[in-house]
């Protein structure tokens, strides 16, 4: 089982950040939502040649996502 890691996806949105469509898929892949916001800054500055008005970073999580069942109780 693959482990959870979160992706960036870099967005090209039209005027007033509407219309955005996926451009780019950065190609880190980041251990929690934090890291992954933490880089946006930089990784929307290595993608300003996107033909677009207005570029934008999304975070998503990727990966296997294992379900914990919640602790039983003992019926009786």
């Amino acid at each position: 089982m693959e482990p959870l890691f979160y992706v960036m996806a870099i967005m090209g949105c039209g005027d007033g950040s509407t219309a955005c469509q996926q451009a780019r898929v950065e190609p880190a892949h980041y251990r929690s939502i934090r890291a992954c916001q933490m880089a946006m800054p930089a990784a929307l500055a290595r993608n300003s040649d996107i033909d677009y008005p207005v570029i934008a970073a999304s975070c998503r999580a990727t990966g296997e996502r294992v379900a914990q069942a919640a602790p039983r109780t003992p019926r009786g």
